[in-house]
């Protein structure tokens, strides 16, 4: 027999069978079906578990049923999804979503297009074995900048390296992307056409720290806008203006020549701009393949997470293309009704996130099995999303950032259903802190967001139009890896 709560007195009642996967917090084995009132909502269901545990003090929990948060009554629960209340309803409860503070802003000379994040937890933290960061503190930053150099963070906003300038192997013109390729490499990209493999050296203390230039790649005809690595194989993946996705070998040794007419135009074009010689004393390569379908510019690309010889490719066509790396050849296209901005994998939903220029999110299922395109949108932002990363911590949440000046944190599982199918809702915003106490921007002009990169030790990272690097965190901002 359903034990009945005091709370319960009225109206409809429905039993519930309280579950939760977090041991610390889940209710004697033998605690069978409550009967509650239909009325109740979130926070008189969260004192009812409080009263459960008996805790000291109040713990704010959500509630998940059918895989889904909790946002209205019950009984409009119940009513929306045709459910009797003689169904004994199992309802899921974990800790509450806690917000992303402040932590630090670290200021540029000019706008901040890329951001990535170097730690013991983070995927290039994890590859090669010189200098793994071992606590917070410790951990590093990388930005990439319009005045084209890229810099390197520690946690107390100081700049520990700094890439090359033009002259002596550095790029020519503003840097697009930017990326750890493990503990000793970095990677980066931009309006100057190349790719660029950087040696990082840091001091035995952590002090001070260096950037060199180990090869210049050569091949795109126009901006190379976003890099993705993959260390154990030795591998590059571009996105470039000219259509086309790059792949490229960080070793010199497996590496083609680069095409002479392309180093030719580079320096040409540098000398004028600059009115420099450039330096030719950093090896020069060229691409494994260009890999050519796409009819628009392609602005995001990244390699599929459980399998290296597959890649994802976004474009300005409005398209999510598969391509089968060993073989250089197309296996999927994938149409949407917009330019596509930015891409990231939820690898444990087999789901690509894609940015679009529409300001929604597109939840798109990749595999050939699929019988739609999009299997969720996700709304909210006022202007393009160009930027994307996934919760380190859990496989349901989802890091954007927008030209609308703001980041959003996502759960899928904060879901609704309308005409449009299943709708997304953000559940934090976060705005840029220099800007608070202004009026807000329209379309976020002057604030637009250009790169975000969330770690679990750092945290939440956000740079673009202001000039500031902005670090935010929440631990267990969407919950843990799995149901919470």
């Amino acid at each position: 027999m359903a034990d009945e709560h005091p709370l319960d007195s009225s109206n409809t009642q429905v039993k519930l069978q309280l579950t939760t996967r977090h041991l610390d917090i889940s209710l004697p084995e033998n605690t069978g079906p409550i009967l509650v009132n239909t009325n109740l909502r979130r926070y008189a269901l969260s004192t009812l578990v409080n009263a459960l545990l008996e805790t000291e003090k109040p713990i704010p929990f959500e509630f998940l049923i059918n895989g889904k948060y909790l946002r209205a009554s019950i009984d409009e629960y119940l009513t929306a999804n045709g459910i009797s209340a003689e169904t004994v309803l199992t309802v899921e409860y974990l800790r509450a979503i806690i917000p992303p503070i402040h932590l630090a802003s670290f200021e540029h000379d000019d706008w901040i297009s890329s951001v990535d994040i170097l730690s013991s937890t983070s995927t290039p933290g994890q590859w090669g074995s010189t200098i793994v960061p071992k606590s917070l503190g410790q951990d590093r930053i990388l930005s990439g900048s319009y005045d084209g150099l890229l810099r390197v963070w520690n946690m107390s906003s100081e700049v520990v390296a700094t890439s090359s300038a033009a002259a002596y192997g550095g790029h020519t013109s503003s840097i697009k992307a930017a990326k750890f390729a493990s503990q000793t490499l970095a990677v980066s990209s931009g309006l100057d056409r190349t790719i660029r493999v950087w040696k990082y050296t840091e001091d035995a203390e952590g002090f001070s720290a260096s950037l060199s230039p180990q090869i210049e790649l050569y091949g795109h005809k126009a901006s190379v806008d976003c890099v993705a690595t993959h260390y154990p194989s030795s591998r590059i993946l571009s996105a470039s203006a000219d259509h086309s996705v790059g792949l490229w070998s960080t070793r010199k040794s497996d590496a083609p020549a680069a095409p002479a007419t392309l180093i030719q135009q580079s320096n040409t074009r540098s000398a004028k701009r600059r009115k420099i010689s450039t330096s030719t004393s950093t090896p020069q390569r060229g691409p494994l393949a260009l890999l050519k379908s796409h009819m628009a510019p392609v602005s995001s690309t990244i390699f599929a997470p459980n399998d290296a010889t597959v890649a994802y490719s976004t474009s300005w066509d409005h398209t999510l293309r598969t391509w089968d790396l060993p073989t250089a050849s197309l296996v999927d296209t994938r149409t949407t009704s917009h330019a596509l901005l930015s891409l990231t994998a939820l690898p444990e939903l087999n789901l690509i996130a894609v940015g679009t220029s529409a300001r929604h999110i597109t939840l798109i299922d990749p595999r050939a099995s699929a019988t739609t395109i999009a299997a969720m949108t996700l709304r909210g932002h006022t202007n393009a999303v160009v930027s994307l990363s996934r919760d380190p911590s859990s496989a349901y949440g989802l890091l954007s950032g927008s030209h609308d000046g703001t980041c959003r944190i996502w759960d899928v599982r904060s879901s609704r259903s309308d005409k449009d199918g299943v709708v997304g809702e953000s559940i934090y915003t976060i705005t840029r802190e220099n800007a608070k106490s202004e009026p807000r921007r329209v379309g976020g002009e002057g604030v637009k967001v250009f790169g975000v990169c969330w770690d679990v030790e750092v945290g939440i990272v956000s740079a673009g139009e202001d000039k500031r690097l902005q670090i935010n965190r929440g631990n267990g901002v969407v919950g843990s890896k799995f149901g919470g």
